[in-house]
């Protein structure tokens, strides 16, 4: 079976492991501490080994190198920053790597920008507001440019706003940081992180090249899947805030993340890639967290 290696073996990558690592013949990856390096050497990831370099975009250590000269897929998860340290780095040895045969980029929904509100998909022109998009937006375009140099396909996922266990809003109701702030107009998707798991494992299986958009099927205010959850928990949920007494209080992030608004179709994801989500909404996938134990 094939070798995979992550740049990044962050929140989705560990949860893509968890699912479909046994298929895999060995594992590794980077994260930015020796710490964290020795807790998934002692620990594996999902019941299964990994081997985990230290990488925090500093210099190509040697180690990496040879990984990435064994790998067949190859999975990039590593925010850009001013530049991508991932290509900046490693660039000229992905081109070249005998058998790496597929490469998955996390990408984000944000590279849209503002729509009011409007449907977006693959064919909709970025036009992304924050730096952090522009930078994101900036690495999509450069690893499409590696892939199409090289002869590798290379897949560019586009995610929503990512929840799963430990990670979602019947956890911040029941921990009392759960808020629900009121800004009409304002909506956006989410995506289960199994469902990110499964899109990725397609995209590799499939060799898929191109932008697809990972997201669920009913984009929201933000307020509403924590009302849910606080039923599910049969507790009151939290009052709501107006946005702008929220904004007083928000990081600069928060705050460009309030100024966007979309709803993001993922017809490509299913009639390109055949991925059916299990999770379509918040509903279906704040239920079955619910169901093991979340907020409780």
């Amino acid at each position: 079976m094939a070798t995979l290696f992550c740049f990044g073996l962050g929140y989705s990558a560990q949860h893509f492991i968890t699912k479909f690592g046994g298929r895999l013949r060995r594992l590794a990856g980077t994260v930015t501490t020796r710490e964290k390096a020795a807790a998934i050497a002692s620990a594996g990831i999902g019941g299964h080994k990994v081997e985990a370099f230290v990488f925090d975009g500093s210099e190509a250590a040697p180690s990496v190198t040879a990984a990435l000269m064994d790998a067949a897929a190859l999975l990039v998860s590593v925010p850009p920053g001013e530049r991508d340290t991932v290509l900046a780095q490693f660039g000229d040895t992905i081109a070249g790597a005998p058998r790496l045969q597929s490469i998955v980029y996390l990408s984000t929904i944000g590279v849209y920008g503002d729509h009011a509100a409007a449907w977006v998909d693959e064919t909709t022109p970025p036009t992304p507001t924050s730096e952090r998009s522009r930078e994101r937006l900036a690495a999509e375009q450069a690893w499409l440019e590696l892939g199409a140099r090289a002869g590798k396909p290379v897949a560019i996922l586009r995610l929503s706003g990512i929840y799963g266990p430990g990670q979602n809003a019947l956890v911040q109701v029941a921990r009392g940081s759960a808020r629900r702030i009121d800004k009409p107009g304002q909506v956006f998707n989410r995506i289960h992180v199994a469902d990110i798991a499964q899109a990725i494992d397609v995209a590799f299986t499939k060799r898929a090249n191109g932008v697809f958009n990972v997201t669920d099927d009913e984009p929201t205010p933000q307020g509403v899947p924590i009302a849910f959850a606080a039923e599910l928990l049969a507790v009151a949920p939290p009052p709501e805030i107006p946005f702008a007494e929220a904004a007083k209080e928000m990081s600069p992030m928060a705050l460009s993340f309030y100024r966007e608004s979309k709803r993001v179709k993922n017809d490509k994801l299913k009639r390109e890639l055949g991925v059916s989500l299990r999770y379509p909404n918040y509903r279906d996938g704040l239920r079955a967290l619910f169901a093991n134990g979340e907020g409780r």
